[in-house]
């Protein structure tokens, strides 16, 4: 066959022959879409696509008109064509797929806009950035271009340095920071090969694909205790330890009370009063107070430690509170959101020692109906300090000190808590994984902490004051106007995710009611009772969870649904958390009778404080995942038994019953058939044989790795 030749003797390219239309649309369209500032005519489009004969040809010309016609294209010139944008620009958070690519979830746009690895403009996972929307192509995902990097989610990164004779690059341990960052060796600030750091950023030109950065902290060697949970912290952008001014400033602060102090505040010093708290806590937030009044009703205080008397406004102390927002509990340790001083010493209601309070007093009968109340400042001396399981011995035995006051505060509390799961709260208490640590931080073994009466007695009271508080500002006459003040939202669940869990559960056997607030809480509530010691417990209590809104706080006020409170605040934990201290102060400024505070700059504040909750939240999840990891490396090669707790495209995970430890079965794993992911059903399926790994069944793994790095188990099944 001479050159130039096709089988049939015909001269032309191997794509010469008459396309299918709709192929040859979406071919153009790509073409388009991916060079949104090119203009095309149809012979330049007929050399990109090797096509040659002239009826293929002009059928190119007839789809760029009809393209133009439906909006996609703009004629520049006579037959000249550009990709119509949407004259769209949106912002957005950048969310990385484990490929390098990225989807923009925006508020301005119905669906996630895809952004290429090429496009992303050096963005990286959370970041906000803004895009270029692409002509959108029917029926296909909206497509977009990143032309500006808003603010960076993140200002350090976490990875181990590699340093070579003339540079260093960190390599970062973070699935969701595709990219080494390349360290100057006068920027190593004296870290060795193989050490963990945190790395800042510096620049990163457009046309280099490796950002620069110098390091800003060495952490240590991988491996040992402090290191990991350092960089955990680190990985989070949470601090681990306070500025030396910080510290000096807490140091400077007196525990001195004085006469004016006493004077001003109503004395609570010869009333029984006493805290209950975890065994290992040091910061003690909150203390309960009882007496029996004349009339054969009960006084009940909620006291909270008065940290915004120490803290001033607007003090070195008091910014550091704010930009940390909340502490961090990680498996093994707190890391205070404001110095050891206050936190465990000036501010924390320590057993027999004077303390300031902010303080909720509540006239109480033995219904545990509230017949009145008084907020405000108050001076406390406790008398004894409680953990929760020696209150727990005193409710269940009846014997102990205090024990007629615990058992009177004990029945009212379970009276508030009964009437307040008849109003429509949800009982969510999941299993809480603690570890046994030696003291170079070692898990030695696994344990589930239980949430029993002595828990519950003080999550009522502490309910009710938060409640009460936030009432006290926002329950107005009707026509009148709210102050603005700071709540602890929960919005609604989403119905299509309710939709969707309530199909799920019919699978087990359960059902649940989607219609109507009251009938959906009452109808989760017994579906969780329900669920109770049964292997499918955990993976159900999760996507209950799932199912609904994140708690938040807000200067919006929309009610809290998980408790059925219209209005609810946090109050009762200043020392651990920021939105109290702010709570605190706005209550005294009101008290004192002054105007509304400032909207927009408190809803600011507002979302850091939520943002910062969600970090918090992220890394002691992170830490516990380690602690897991580490606790099963010697257990590889064993066998477990678990139940799946969730799939996804690439494998399904199991936790196990014995540690609640989750590991990921690769789909790789499983060589009998060919398995695919069926989204709808939570569950993977083999094509051939129909074989079916679903969400909330049994199964046996061996585990086969333990990944500290990543903080990843792999299983295979036994």
């Amino acid at each position: 066959m001479s050159k130039g030749k096709n089988k049939t003797g015909k001269r032309g390219k191997k794509n010469s022959y008459q396309l299918n239309k709709q192929v040859l649309t979406d071919k153009i369209m790509g073409l388009f879409t991916n060079n949104p500032t090119q203009l095309y005519n149809y012979k330049q489009i007929a050399k990109q696509f090797e096509i040659a004969d002239d009826s293929t040809k002009g059928l190119i010309t007839a789809i760029l008109y009809e393209l133009r016609d439906f909006g996609n294209l703009v004629e520049i010139s006579r037959g000249k064509f550009k990709a119509s944008s949407q004259g769209a620009y949106i912002e957005g958070e950048v969310q990385l797929t484990l490929k390098g690519a990225g989807y923009i979830i925006s508020e301005d746009s119905d669906e996630d806009v895809f952004v290429s690895q090429s496009n992303l403009k050096h963005a990286l996972n959370g970041d906000m950035v803004k895009v270029y929307l692409y002509a959108k192509r029917r029926g296909k995902q909206p497509e977009g271009e990143v032309v500006e990097i808003i603010k960076r989610s993140k200002e350090n990164i976490v990875g181990i340095i590699e340093v070579s004779k003339n540079f260093a690059f960190m390599v970062a341990n973070s699935k969701q920071m595709p990219y080494d960052v390349f360290i100057p060796l006068p920027k190593l600030q004296g870290a060795q090969n193989g050490d963990k750091v945190v790395v800042r950023i510096t620049e990163w030109p457009e046309k280099y694909r490796n950002p620069f950065g110098e390091v800003v902290s060495v952490l240590g060697k991988p491996g040992e205790n402090d290191t990991e949970m350092h960089a955990i912290l680190a990985e989070f952008d949470l601090p681990y330890e306070f500025d030396k001014k910080v510290e000096e400033a807490a140091n400077q602060v007196s525990e001195i009370i004085t006469d004016e102090d006493r004077k001003t505040r109503r004395d609570f010093r010869e009333i029984t009063t006493f805290t209950i708290d975890p065994a290992d806590a040091k910061d003690f937030d909150d203390a309960l107070s009882i007496q029996k009044l004349s009339n054969g009703n009960w006084e009940v205080g909620v006291h909270i430690a008065d940290v915004t008397h120490y803290v001033t406004k607007d003090s070195i102390v008091e910014n550091e509170a704010f930009e940390r927002a909340t502490s961090v509990y990680l498996v093994d340790r707190v890391v205070p959101m404001i110095p050891e001083k206050l936190s465990n010493m000036v501010c924390s209601l320590r057993p027999n020692e004077e303390k300031l309070c902010y303080s909720i007093v509540f006239e109480i009968d033995e219904n545990a109906d509230v017949l009145d109340q008084w907020i405000g400042r108050t001076v406390i001396n406790s008398d004894k300090r409680f953990n929760y399981e020696e209150a727990q011995t005193i409710i269940e035995s009846g014997k102990g000190e205090f024990k007629e006051e615990l058992l009177l505060l004990n029945d009212l509390a379970q009276k508030l808590r009964a009437r307040r799961f008849k109003n429509g709260a949800i009982s969510f208490e999941r299993v809480e994984v603690k570890f046994d640590i030696d003291e170079k931080g070692k898990p030695l073994g696994v344990y589930f902490k239980e949430h029993k009466e002595s828990n519950q007695l003080i999550e009522e009271f502490m309910l009710l004051a938060n409640q009460r508080v936030a009432e006290f500002i926002g329950k107005v006459d009707k026509g009148a106007k709210a102050r603005t003040f700071v709540y602890r939202i929960h919005d609604k669940p989403d119905p299509e995710k309710l939709e969707r869990f309530s199909k799920f559960i019919q699978r087990f056997g359960y059902s649940i009611n989607t219609s109507g607030q009251k009938n959906i809480t009452t109808s989760i509530n017994n579906l969780l009772d329900e669920v109770q010691g049964k292997k499918e417990q955990n993976v159900i209590e999760t996507l209950a969870v799932r199912s609904m809104a994140k708690a938040v706080y807000s200067t919006k006020n929309v009610g809290h649904y998980g408790l059925s409170f219209p209005f609810y605040t946090h109050f009762t934990s200043p020392i651990r958390r920021y939105p109290d201290m702010m709570v605190h102060r706005m209550l005294t400024d009101y008290i004192k009778g002054e105007q509304s505070k400032n909207k927009n700059k408190y809803e600011e504040m507002c979302k850091h404080s939520s943002e910062m909750e969600r970090r918090a939240a992220e890394a002691e999840r992170a830490s516990i995942k380690y602690k897991q990891v580490e606790f099963m490396k010697d257990h590889i090669g064993d066998d477990f038994d678990g139940v799946i707790s969730g799939v996804t495209e690439w494998g399904f995970y199991v936790e196990l019953n014995e540690s609640k430890c989750e590991g990921l079965v690769h789909i790789r794993e499983l060589d009998d058939d060919y398995y695919f992911f069926d989204e709808d059903n939570y569950a993977i399926i083999g094509r051939r044989n129909k074989k079916t790994y679903q969400l909330g069944d049994s199964v046996k793994i061996k585990i086969v790795k333990a990944d500290l790095e990543k903080k990843q188990l792999d299983y295979t099944l036994a």
